[in-house]
């Protein structure tokens, strides 16, 4: 059994952050490219005043035994608040290790805590044939495939009633 926290991202915890994102391999599917340090230091910024708006949701680095492996984020959709936002992301060396079920089923358990009726997405980049896989084994249904923001983006959802 792998031991496995997720904690929300302190303002001490940029470095984690940014060697995570600073990686292309990591960010192909998210951004394209790894961030520089001036990106991830203003995204990372942001993330911590969500971090303080509920406690429950928002940002989390991932550690295996207190080792950092990647980071989450669980949140109202900024398009729609009625809807939960999932989302994930782990160093290469840790793809295909089953973390990600693991992940992805703590935010599920979180967001049944928080709103037990509360459709979840999870927005992904098309060609991210294991995150679809990942969400489809949790009973994410794709509902959009198109164009968004440049990016061949399919969005999933699970719709709880």
């Amino acid at each position: 059994m792998k031991n496995l926290s997720i904690e929300k991202y302190q303002e001490n915890d940029f470095p984690l952050y940014f060697s995570l994102t600073k990686d292309d391999e990591v960010m192909r599917y998210i951004t394209g490219k790894g961030l520089t340090e001036e990106e991830a230091l203003k995204k990372f910024t942001y993330f911590l005043s969500l971090n303080s708006e509920h406690e429950k949701l928002g940002y989390f680095k991932i550690l295996e035994n207190a080792i950092h492996i990647g980071d989450c984020k669980l949140l109202y959709s900024k398009e729609d608040p009625n809807l939960l936002e999932l989302g994930y992301m782990l160093y290469p060396q840790f793809w295909g290790k089953g973390f990600g079920s693991i992940i992805c089923r703590e935010l599920l358990d979180l967001a049944e805590e928080i709103d037990q009726k509360k459709d979840i997405i999870g927005i992904i980049a098309s060609d991210n044939i294991a995150s679809k896989k990942l969400l489809e084994k949790f009973g994410f249904e794709t509902y959009f495939v198109g164009m968004e923001d440049g990016w061949h983006t399919e969005k999933l959802i699970l719709r709880k009633f």
